[in-house]
């Protein structure tokens, strides 16, 4: 399922629920297994949660940049790698950055189908 998440002085941020699920956990939402379809992130708990999600940011031990050099034609094409947490979160870290500054909730819900 595609959540997108709102907050009135940023831009929306869409993502698939099961990439979302480990960013609102890093962020002290209490989820197990699945994603409730709305949920909020009040002013209250943003500090809270950019601290959690910074902290997971840094905990993550996936290079984001390779230390090979070699320009030969074996390597594997970026689009197959793997793409890490750090990158996933950024974009919702940055919402959730700009709703403290503003003292703004941010919410999610499904995303509209297309």
């Amino acid at each position: 399922m595609l959540v997108v998440f709102h907050s009135k002085p940023a831009a929306e941020v869409l993502m698939f629920s099961k990439h979302a699920l480990p960013i609102l956990k890093a962020a002290g939402k209490p989820y197990t297994d699945t994603l409730p379809e709305r949920g909020v992130i009040t002013r209250d708990q943003l500090d809270a949660a950019i601290a959690g999600i910074e902290h997971a940011m840094s905990m993550d031990t996936e290079s984001e940049f390779s230390d090979d050099v070699d320009n030969n034609d074996t390597k594997e094409h970026p689009i197959a790698q793997p793409v890490s947490f750090r990158r996933r979160a950024f974009p919702l870290l940055a919402m959730l950055r700009v709703s403290r500054d503003h003292n703004a909730d941010v919410t999610w819900e499904p995303a509209p189908s297309w």
